[in-house]
């Protein structure tokens, strides 16, 4: 088991099935499809992450913000380590992907999420807590 990084999540391997998401895998975003058949268990506003566009998709860290609106699924370990390949995460070294998978607590329990594993400098912060690339400016 991993140390806690910060209040609500940290870097641990272990069974939970729940799996909380912010980006292009929400209902009606471009990479849903990997959630199918996944039950939806509601949303969440998560204060100890925040959001950078990174274009085609977003990016979270872990900082503290005003709240990052996230969806909770019910998932399969098939479905978890077909994510995993989707965010190019690394679960034996979570250094090395480009996100890692962490576990966060959501209202529905304790959840999987993925914290992006690369820098963002000169990206720019979605301070208001949602990512839906139609609202952004060009």
């Amino acid at each position: 088991m991993g140390g806690d990084l910060r209040e609500g999540i940290r870097v641990v391997m272990h069974d939970a099935m729940l799996v909380a998401v912010y980006g292009t895998l929400k209902r009606g975003m471009s990479n849903h499809m990997l959630l199918d058949g996944a039950p939806y268990l509601g949303a969440d506003t998560l204060k100890f992450i925040t959001l950078y566009d990174l274009g085609e998709y977003p990016a979270a860290l872990l900082e503290p913000s005003d709240g990052v609106m996230v969806e909770v699924f019910k998932v399969s370990s098939t479905q978890i380590d077909a994510l995993d390949r989707f965010e190019e995460c690394d679960v034996l070294n979570s250094d090395a992907g480009l996100y890692k998978r962490c576990s966060c607590q959501t209202h529905y329990g304790d959840a999987w999420i993925y914290i992006y594993n690369r820098p963002v400098n000169r990206v720019r912060r979605l301070d208001s807590g949602s990512w839906c690339p139609s609202l952004l400016p060009k």
